[in-house]
């Protein structure tokens, strides 16, 4: 995570916001009155998607469980009905 104060923030703000978006590395503002945090808007969605998905009841556990299933005994991607 890359730290700036506010007035850095202001002066390279163009640049600041370029690069979070395109290698996803949030900015830490410090102010007097505290901290913000800038980050892209496909951090954000990601990290939307997984509190939706913790959310639902069992689902980390199924997800948990995928992950530890050998790939030989899933579905080919041809097989699935969608």
């Amino acid at each position: 995570m890359m730290n700036t104060n506010i007035t850095n923030f202001r002066k390279n703000i163009f640049t600041l916001l370029e690069q979070t978006i395109k290698y996803n590395e949030p900015v830490n503002i410090s102010t007097k009155e505290g901290n913000a945090v800038v980050i892209s808007e496909e951090d954000y969605n990601g990290l939307m998607e997984t509190l939706y998905l913790s959310s639902i009841p069992k689902q980390r556990e199924t997800i948990i469980e995928g992950l530890h299933t050998p790939l030989d005994e899933c579905l080919q991607e041809n097989e699935i009905e969608w």
